[in-house]
Parts: C-alpha cells; sequence; structure tokens
C-alpha cells in the first residue's frame, strides 16, 4: 500500500486537539487494510517526524434511521500516533 493510500485525512475534534497539547499525539483516519507498520512509514514519509507509538481501533458504523428504514454508515478505522518529543506536524498549513 502507497504511503499515500494509508492515510485518508486527519480528524480535527476538541478531543484531538487536546491530544495534540498535552502529549503530542495526533489523530487519523486510516485506511481500514493498514497496519500500524504502514502507518509509521506513511506519516514518517509524508510529515518529516519521528513516530514514537501508533494506537489503532476500528470505529463501528452507526445505524441510521431514514423513515421506516434503516441504515448504517461506514465503518472506519483511527490511528493516535504520537510524536518524538520536539517534532510537530502542522495540519493547518
Amino acid at each position: 500500500m502507497h504511503k499515500y493510500d494509508v492515510l485518508v485525512r486527519p480528524i480535527s475534534t476538541e478531543k484531538a486537539d487536546v491530544l495534540t497539547a498535552r502529549f503530542n499525539q495526533y489523530v487519523f483516519e486510516v485506511a481500514r487494510g493498514a497496519n500500524k507498520r504502514q502507518i509509521k512509514e506513511a506519516i514518517e514519509g509524508i510529515f518529516q517526524v519521528t513516530v514514537a507509538d501508533v494506537r489503532t481501533m476500528v470505529i463501528a458504523g452507526q445505524v441510521k434511521r431514514w423513515g421506516r428504514h434503516l441504515s448504517r454508515s461506514s465503518t472506519w478505522k483511527k490511528a493516535i500516533v504520537t510524536l518524538a518529543p520536539g517534532d510537530v506536524i502542522d495540519l493547518a498549513g
């Protein structure tokens, strides 16, 4: 899997901002088939930083109701990446 196929998008929520400010951790939506090693190599290759740790979790899709019908949103994978001290990713620019 190519490094640009591994990362789907950065997640920007209040909780993700707190993780970034306190613990130097960044949250990304990643490809469902990507493993921790591929995520680490993609982050290091794209952003030129040193990754200390990668934690992943699969987020189950939610059941939505549209009238009488039920549908389910897509299941996706999230990665929380901890960087080495002194490294920073500029997601805004």
